[in-house]
């Protein structure tokens, strides 16, 4: 049996609001060992975007850090932990939002994997300074092998010149600059402001 670290010192908290739905939801899953993971889904020019998921005991991972609130578990990440140690989950309900919002992330710690690093570094580089000319930008959700998952956005977002701009500029950069990589993947969702296809690994 997997048994994560548990985490200590300061931790991410959750408002009542926050641990009433996620309570609730466990509930109407009908399985009370369900647990809470909180992990990046993706990063844009404002930040890291956080994303809140149930799972169950067998998608618990080795290096994950558990923190114990009483009436649920979370689990995160060493990445994850780091980024949320001073931050605190929330529950809005309001007219332009609704949902759960991490909010007092550090916002200044990069990615742990070297290549996902050196990716980054060539995105703030010269991949984001190139397309912000056209009001784009691109993001790195995340590493998987050799794949790099990329999200377009801004400008770059259901333009008609997307594919050129991937496999002609971006994706020979990134091929060119991180020999580990050999596929470069673009997961935006084109003909909306959403992305309904990138799944966080889970292993």
């Amino acid at each position: 049996m997997v048994r994560p670290r548990q985490a200590g010192g300061r931790m991410l908290r959750f408002t009542d609001q926050a641990k009433a739905k996620v309570m609730a939801a466990i509930e109407a899953e009908g399985k009370p060992d369900l647990g809470l993971r909180v992990a990046i889904d993706g990063r844009t020019p404002a930040g890291a975007q956080y994303g809140l998921a149930l799972i169950g005991p067998d998608e618990v991972k080795p290096d994950d850090q558990i923190l114990d609130i009483g009436e649920f578990k979370v689990y995160l990440d060493p990445e994850i932990a780091r980024r949320v140690e001073s931050a605190h989950v929330d529950y809005v309900e309001t007219l332009m939002e609704l949902g759960f919002k991490v909010e007092g992330a550090d916002e200044s710690v990069g990615w742990e994997s070297p290549v996902a690093q050196k990716i980054q570094g060539l995105i703030d580089a010269q991949i984001n300074p190139g397309v912000a000319s056209h009001g784009g930008w691109v993001e790195l959700l995340g590493v998987q092998g050799d794949t790099a998952f990329l999200r377009l956005g801004g400008g770059c977002q259901g333009c008609g010149m997307v594919d050129v701009t991937l496999k002609q500029g971006i994706e020979v950069i990134i091929r060119e600059e991180v020999p580990e990589i050999a596929h470069v993947i673009d997961q935006t969702d084109h003909a909306g402001g959403n992305n309904p296809y990138y799944q966080p690994s889970k292993g």
